[in-house]
């Protein structure tokens, strides 16, 4: 593989920002960016890191059903194909908040902090559960 892996977690507000290594084995988150500006910056994300492959978390119930957050999810997917021009690969982000929640509790992170980077930990989470695949 050449390039790095980018991953997203998409919100209403804030879009979490991780990059992987360029061996494809670990994800580190790396910014939040605010809604409005996410689709640009991304775009300039890819061009500074050599990004070959997004990575968008889907949000989707319990159920494995996609409701309005899936569907905004998606939009933005589509805009993100459009700025870039590379394909976008969905990962089921069920309970990557949570996880990201978790880790941050476990390194002792003080909660102003965890708040801050809650969205890029979880942007880490739904890359490197992509990274993690068989291939």
């Amino acid at each position: 593989m050449k390039g790095r892996a980018l991953g997203l977690d998409f919100g209403h507000k804030r879009v979490g920002v991780a990059i992987s290594d360029e061996l494809w084995i670990a994800a580190h988150a790396l910014t939040v960016l605010p809604r409005g500006e996410a689709s640009a910056r991304v775009a300039d994300l890819v061009q500074e890191y050599g990004v070959t492959q997004i990575v968008i978390g889907l949000p989707t119930t319990l159920s494995g059903q996609e409701g309005r957050s899936a569907i905004a999810a998606r939009q933005f997917g589509d805009e993100i194909e459009e700025v870039t021009g590379l394909a976008i690969t969905w990962v089921d982000e069920r309970f990557t908040s949570k996880d990201a929640e978790r880790v941050m509790l476990e390194a002792g992170t003080r909660r102003r902090v965890r708040r801050t980077n809650l969205d890029k930990v979880a942007a880490a989470v739904i890359l490197q559960s992509f990274l993690d695949r068989p291939r």
